[in-house]
């Protein structure tokens, strides 16, 4: 076979299985995509159907952001004892079932409870995906393939953005926005894919068995002092992380993440209503610069994972954390001509999402195998909860600061000094091999 991006076989020698799990983390990852670009698509409907604030707003992209971090924790921490595929495939088929609920609600407090309960596995597919995915890549690869799954994120947007023009331009009647959560329903036939397709990855599987054999002999009073060494390995995946070899990285890691996520909500969830609102747009006439941003963001996932393996997951941050917080304040505050903001929703969408590329590989590589479940679980949707002060804050803020555009200006380059911070204090992963019960 040709060396090509995707030529690789897992430790088992299963080409098939390789391909099936990135499949799995991709289609995954797309419809938690879609499902968060139809509910930003739809707020302005919302808005209007249920007279509400922009503060009311925000609040719930807020609830399901926050519980999102609970989402990350709770299968984060399940992947590591159930497996990656079964929690990737329960975690689907929950955030499709109350996306297709929020589009029955008929008030506002029933909109909050479904889209804080659809946040439980909003927060959850990203870490078990992210794990299978990582488990699965070879070292010198692996920043490529998850800049791939990363990448199915724009696609799942670029997905919605197409059923919402469709709508739009159909003339629908005040109630249609309930119409987009109810095709958001559909990622839960791609269960059955994950479920009858993919294997759990055999770093897993061996991390599994270690793990059984120490218990057992800790049992019969028969450890070893290189098993004392491991002994970590015992405890709850979750505790692991506050263990005195991982609390550091465990605190960086979350300071990178909330830095890049609060930066990226503060201008993704309210932008159809920041171009519809402050620039004066139509739903339809903001499909072009919508379209450009998912390009943008396409583009910017994969030429991240890239860079991740070809200049070190360090240098990669840093590029895309400065050019993040750059564009965001030329987008939303300094450039007042909507004909260049045209242009300038290219590298928005770029930056914006494409550091997220380096999150995969870069948690897989800080934190071993026997909590690497939980550490991705946690410390991306600790972030998300962290992220998920900005939208509220942005929305009753906005009046205060000059306008929804100045909102988002400040709160998106001070985001990305924490990615800054974080980036410098941690270190360089690029290579590293993955281990059972490192």
């Amino acid at each position: 076979m040709a060396d090509n991006e995707f030529d690789h076989r897992d430790s088992t020698g299963d080409v098939k299985n390789a391909y099936n799990a990135l499949y799995a983390g991709f289609g995954g990852w797309m419809m938690d995509g879609f499902d968060f670009m139809i509910f930003s698509l739809a707020l302005t409907m919302i808005i209007k159907a249920f007279h509400l604030s922009l503060g009311q707003a925000g609040l719930l992209a807020t609830a399901s952001l926050f519980i999102s971090a609970f989402g990350g924790l709770l299968a984060g921490t399940m992947a590591d004892y159930w497996g990656r595929a079964r929690t990737l495939a329960a975690n689907i088929l929950l955030y499709a079932i109350f996306t297709g609920l929020t589009g029955l609600a008929f008030g506002y407090g029933q909109l909050f409870i479904y889209r804080a309960l659809e946040g439980l596995g909003f927060g959850g597919t990203w870490a078990a995906g992210a794990a299978l995915v990582s488990e699965t890549a070879p070292a010198e690869k692996r920043g490529r393939w998850i800049g791939w799954m990363q990448s199915s994120w724009a696609v799942g947007w670029g997905l919605a953005l197409i059923v919402y023009l469709l709508l739009s331009a159909s003339n629908p009647g005040p109630q249609s926005w309930r119409i987009l959560f109810f095709v958001g329903t559909i990622p839960a036939l791609f269960v059955f894919f994950v479920l009858k397709k993919v294997k759990e990855p055999p770093i897993w599987l061996e991390t599994m068995k270690l793990k059984k054999e120490l218990r057992e002999r800790k049992r019969e009073g028969k450890m070893t002092e290189a098993d004392k060494k491991d002994k970590e390995a015992l405890m709850l995946t979750f505790f692991q992380l506050w263990a005195p070899d991982l609390i550091g990285r465990t605190i960086l890691g979350l300071v990178l993440s909330s830095g890049a996520l609060l930066g990226y909500y503060a201008i993704f969830t309210f932008l159809p209503a920041f171009l519809e609102k402050v620039r004066h747009l139509t739903a339809v006439g903001s499909g072009v610069y919508l379209a450009l941003v998912v390009v943008g963001s396409f583009a910017g996932y994969l030429t991240s994972g890239w860079l991740n393996d070809r200049l070190g997951r360090r240098i990669n941050f840093l590029f895309f954390s400065i050019g993040s917080a750059v564009v965001i304040v030329l987008y939303s505050s300094v450039v007042h001509s909507n004909a260049l903001l045209i242009p300038l929703s290219l590298p928005l969408g770029f930056f914006a999402s494409g550091i997220f590329s380096g999150f995969g590989s870069y948690l897989a590589e800080l934190f071993p195998s026997r909590a690497r479940g939980a550490a991705q679980g946690f410390i991306y949707n600790g972030g998300r909860a962290v992220a998920s002060l900005g939208p509220a804050l942005i929305g009753y803020l906005a009046s205060s600061v000059g306008g929804l555009g100045n909102a988002i200006a400040i709160f998106g380059p001070l985001a990305y000094v924490l990615c800054v911070i974080a980036v410098l204090l941690l270190p360089e992963t690029k290579g590293i091999q993955l281990k059972p019960l490192e």
